[in-house]
């Protein structure tokens, strides 16, 4: 067929022996990426299904470099099919307050005695660029901007899930006062505790995605990402990032703390 795949030559059929060794590869480096609650489906996987998703050849050089090279070829295409599928319209559910788990469950790359302690006084969001306005935000002026609240499940990438009270600013809503460039690409975040993600501008400016201040009522907790969290119930957990001290505009997408280490850069549901 002449549609710029099934032209291309064939590579020649991999051996017995080299097929089965591209096979436990591939199987080994999904693992790494994969929670354990979704490696269920490596044992389904082929080596023809891992080349027809990704579109390579899994012959080279180095086997383990041409699996690996498969692999995010993958990953690439679902990110795109994710963006492509995203409705910037459609709401994730909500939940009445009876519902709210407590206590709701900490997360974190660290144990929750190390969250950071951030200074209320000294604090400062920086903006950076493709804005008009970039001076920083004091917590109090994010305050006086009017806010919002939701009750929505949040969703882990290793398989729980808990339902949270969050209030706080529309993003969309602190986006158009800084004047942000609302055709740029994404938003990246940078976090006190080292943590870094970005999102597409689609959800950036989807109306369920929030500057959380507070939870259940109260003053964010320092263990749920005081002072301010993105609170992004259209994404996985990973994607909603903790202790946000600054965060920027652009159109060359950013990694992320997990992203780099293979997760899926979209991080839909």
């Amino acid at each position: 067929m002449e549609n710029g795949f099934f032209s291309r030559p064939r590579p020649a059929p991999l051996a017995p022996a080299e097929e089965a060794a591209a096979l436990k590869a591939a199987r080994a480096l999904l693992a790494a990426r994969l929670p354990s609650s979704r490696r269920g489906f490596l044992r389904q996987l082929t080596l023809g299904g891992v080349a027809l998703l990704s579109g390579c050849s899994l012959r080279g050089d180095d086997g383990g470099d041409s699996v690996e090279q498969a692999l995010m070829a993958i990953s690439r295409f679902n990110d795109a099919a994710q963006g492509w599928l995203f409705d910037p319209a459609a709401l994730a559910p909500t939940y009445p307050g009876s519902m709210i788990t407590r206590p709701f469950p900490f997360n974190g790359f660290y144990p929750e005695a190390l969250a950071p302690v951030v200074d209320e006084a000294d604090y400062q969001l920086e903006v950076r660029g493709r804005v008009a306005d970039h001076r920083p935000w004091r917590l109090a002026q994010l305050w006086a901007l009017p806010q919002q609240e939701q009750i929505t499940r949040h969703i882990c990438v290793e398989g729980w899930s808990a339902i949270g009270r969050w209030g706080g600013v529309p993003f969309a809503e602190f986006l158009r006062r800084v004047g942000a460039d609302l055709g740029a690409r994404y938003v990246g975040f940078e976090c006190a505790d080292g943590y870094y993600t970005a999102i597409d501008m689609p959800t950036a400016l989807h109306p369920q995605t929030l500057m959380a201040l507070s939870y259940d009522g109260q003053v964010l907790p320092r263990s749920y990402g005081f002072p301010m969290k993105l609170r992004i119930p259209t994404k996985l957990g990973y994607k909603n990032p903790k202790h946000v001290r600054a965060l920027f505009v652009t159109d060359r997408r950013p990694g992320g703390y997990w992203e780099d280490q293979g997760y899926n850069w979209f991080g839909g549901l």
